[in-house]
């Protein structure tokens, strides 16, 4: 497994219960299967994340997303 995969996972290891951190994602937890492949390092991230964390859900769309496909079909 690449150092680029686990980085994610390490940060989160080393600042858990001593730091915040802030994830935001368009993708919901279902889909973090298609950056992280490996499905026990995906499950286990997730864990790190929502153990005692606070997650805000602002069902909003993205407007990076919708920018990016508004040029693509302008272009």
């Amino acid at each position: 497994m690449s150092n680029n995969v686990t980085a994610p996972f390490q940060v989160l290891t080393e600042r858990e219960e001593k730091a915040s951190v802030t994830i935001a994602s368009n993708e919901s937890f279902g889909g973090w299967t298609k950056t992280f492949t490996d499905p026990r390092l995906c499950a286990a991230i997730v864990d790190r994340l929502t153990f005692g964390g606070n997650i805000i859900e602002t069902g909003t769309d993205s407007y990076r997303l919708a920018h990016a496909k508004n040029q693509q079909g302008n272009g």
